[in-house]
């Protein structure tokens, strides 16, 4: 810790925040962020950022922006003006009303690692030593800004970048619900904290409190000087609501289109419209913001929305504002809250579509978002038996057969938790069929894509894969551009054993999106079967590069440097994998197979606690056999040797145990396993040649 260069700057005050952001920087500033999400909420900082350097990668690095231009579009969208959007998808394009597939709350993680490398790669080209960033007002910042920045931390080489981040205290709060990234662990683990002591005051109390206060408006609300707080707070209600909406004003004359997802809405908000401006920019923030996959912020706008409004009578934006919320919780891992709102909305209105929209989701927060030992199909069955039923309500025969098919599809996807695939494929083979006979070309692109897609996958599970395939290459030719496809094509092709074919699919899913570890692991896996050692390394270090606790990579990374000759590496894999999973039997099978080399004995005992910890583990048998031979123990090395055959009839164990045959005079039946090792590896013909012609008599 004592060698990074990165700073965790603690102050309670913004000026003091500051005097220490910038005391001691030796390198040059590459900028300077305020992460505040009133000013422009997600992605504020990050968006800052972007705006200022892109302009430079357009005229020197286009290829940087062409490969990063979804996460450079999705953080600061004032740039779509000269970062063409070449990779748009059916779900990105989708209008309100046909959005039936919200984002992951993973999509944002892997915005930060695509800005990550993007902010690598152009550092390195201007190759002139580290630059500075400063971040003020983390503790403040939207959750997407504390993930980019974490990130930031963990990955970014401090040679090519100095981090000085600056908070109001040591406490930063995590928001409820899943983080991927806490950036307060992440704060402890890769900066050096600073603490300032408070200055004196700077601010005597102002002859006209309307200065200080307009300096607080206009300033976007930002500043925490309680001087400058107290001359706002004392101004009348009228005068602060003109206030605002003056500046809301001024802000829109800007064309920025990311203030309007801080700054404007909270101008309008606290203007002199609340229950209309105030509730349409709140409405427009959270429309945007859910369909982005930033979940924190638009359950932020739900609250406030849901509290300017009138419920009654303005039911449009009640039930915006609070589906909205439940989708976002849901995507939070916070099922039990959304729930709440469901059963609050069925008690406050009778609307058809409102009760069809909370018996749908209501099914999906049994049947899949609760804990596992909570869920409850039967349960998520008759709500979801009700949706359908609102759907036959539905007074426009084009509206009643989408909302019939999408409530089906989600029937589906319960018949398949309850194990009835053949149910399941039968509604969604309806689907498809009804919704080509009741819709035009054109309509519910998006939902007739996922019906394939999900048809596809249950085709997969009933051992029909090239049935599968044909349905996942349609869904492609209409949306090519959505990665997860490219992955389950690839994962398909693999099962097929079309590797090339299955390596192909990976790489295109991986030019399609942000970095995220799947991908790069399946991919590396596959040249692992291809026989690409080097290159499949590669992408281990790359997905552990992305989550240092994604545990197969290491397991296969360790077993590969265990392979290749780096004791070194796969020792430290070993031992960080098995400080998560101490009883993991695939990590303990490398451990025992990197004590073989020193010592024996040790190795036979480990392996003993990897092939009890998964017996099905053919490697750890194998490696156990060849303990028991070199400490001389012949029969339980055959004995071993065998068990893995009969797991994994692997040559090269065929020809250790006829080593172990041969050594206890069991000379017919060590020469038939020779024989059957260069009958399936011609390459081991000379070996064993070698050894029959000093161990078998002739």
């Amino acid at each position: 810790m004592h060698q990074t260069p990165h700073r965790w700057i603690r102050a309670a005050r913004h000026r003091d925040r500051q005097r220490l952001l910038t005391a001691g920087v030796d390198v040059p500033v590459l900028a300077e962020l305020d992460a505040h999400r009133f000013l422009r909420g997600p992605y504020t900082a990050a968006g800052t950022l972007l705006r200022a350097l892109v302009p430079a990668m357009l005229a020197e690095r286009p290829d940087l922006v062409t490969r990063h231009q979804i996460e450079i579009l999705s953080v600061a969208p004032e740039l779509r003006e000269s970062v063409p959007a070449t990779r748009e998808t059916l779900t990105s394009l989708a209008v309100p009303a046909e959005r039936t597939r919200f984002y992951s709350r993973m999509r944002t993680l892997r915005h930060a690692h695509g800005l990550v490398d993007l902010l690598a790669a152009w550092l390195r080209h201007l190759d002139d030593g580290p630059r500075c960033l400063l971040v003020e007002n983390l503790h403040e910042a939207d959750p997407t800004d504390r993930e980019f920045v974490g990130t930031l931390l963990r990955r970014i080489d401090p040679g090519l970048l100095h981090l000085r981040v600056a908070t109001a205290t040591d406490t930063v709060e995590e928001p409820p619900g899943a983080v991927a990234v806490p950036i307060r662990t992440a704060l402890q683990r890769y900066a050096v904290p600073v603490d300032g002591d408070p200055s004196p005051s700077a601010t005597e109390p102002p002859a006209d409190p309307t200065s200080y206060a307009r300096a607080y408006v206009d300033g976007d609300c930002v500043d925490d000087d309680p001087a400058v707080l107290a001359a706002y707070r004392e101004l009348p209600g009228p005068v602060r609501a003109a206030l605002h909406d003056d500046r809301a004003a001024e802000l829109l004359a800007t064309g920025e289109w990311s203030c309007r997802l801080g700054a404007v809405a909270l101008h309008r908000e606290r203007g002199g419209a609340p229950g209309s401006t105030g509730a349409n920019a709140l409405r427009e923030a959270l429309e945007y913001c859910v369909n982005l996959g930033f979940y924190h912020a638009t359950l932020d706008f739900g609250a406030r929305g849901r509290a300017v409004i009138d419920w009654s009578a303005q039911v449009e934006h009640w039930w915006a504002f609070t589906t909205k919320m439940t989708t976002s919780l849901m995507a939070l891992e916070r099922p039990l809250e959304a729930l709440a709102l469901y059963d609050e909305a069925r008690a406050q209105t009778d609307s058809g579509m409102v009760h069809m929209q909370a018996a749908y989701a209501t099914a999906m927060i049994y049947t899949r978002h609760l804990e596992a030992g909570k869920r409850d199909h039967r349960k998520a069955r008759a709500w979801c038996n009700a949706a359908i039923a609102f759907a036959r309500l539905a007074p426009n025969p084009q509206d009643s057969a989408a909302n019939l098919v999408f409530n089906r599809n989600g029937l589906a996807l319960v018949a398949m938790h309850e194990g009835k695939l053949s149910e399941a494929l039968e509604l969604i083979t309806t689907g498809i069929a009804s919704m080509e006979a009741a819709l035009g070309d054109d309509k519910h692109l998006l939902h007739r894509s996922v019906l394939r897609h999900n048809r596809s996958q249950l085709l997969s599970a009933l051992g029909r894969p090239q049935e599968a395939l044909a349905d996942l290459d349609t869904v492609i030719a209409i949306d090519p551009n959505y990665a997860e496809y490219h992955l389950d094509r690839g994962t398909l092709l693999r099962r097929l054993g079309r590797l090339d074919e299955a390596l192909e699919s990976y790489e295109q899913a991986a030019r399609l999106s942000p970095p995220f570890p799947e991908v790069y692991y399946n991919r590396a896996d596959v040249l692992l079967e291809l026989g690409a050692p080097d290159e499949a390394l590669a992408g281990f270090d790359r997905v552990l590069d992305l989550d240092p606790e994604h545990l197969d990579a290491r397991i296969n990374r360790a077993g590969l440097r265990q392979a290749l000759g780096d004791t070194e590496g796969a020792w430290d894999d070993v031992r960080t994998g098995l400080a998560r999973d101490p009883d993991n039997g695939h990590l303990l099978c490398v451990r025992g197979q990197l004590e073989l080399e020193t010592d024996p004995e040790q190795a036979r005992r480990t392996l003993t606690d990897a092939v009890a910890a998964d017996p099905t583990l053919a490697a750890g048998w194998a490696a156990r056999g060849v303990a028991n031979y070199e400490l001389g123990d012949l029969p339980a090395a055959i004995a071993d040797l065998g068990h893995a055959l009969e797991l994994d009839d692997d040559p090269a164990v065929r020809f250790n145990r006829a080593l172990a045959l041969a050594d206890a005079g069991r000379q017919a039946e060590a020469d038939a396993d020779f024989q059957a090792c260069v009958a399936a590896d011609p390459t081991l013909a000379a070996e064993v040649a070698e050894h029959r012609e000093r161990l078998l008599p002739a």
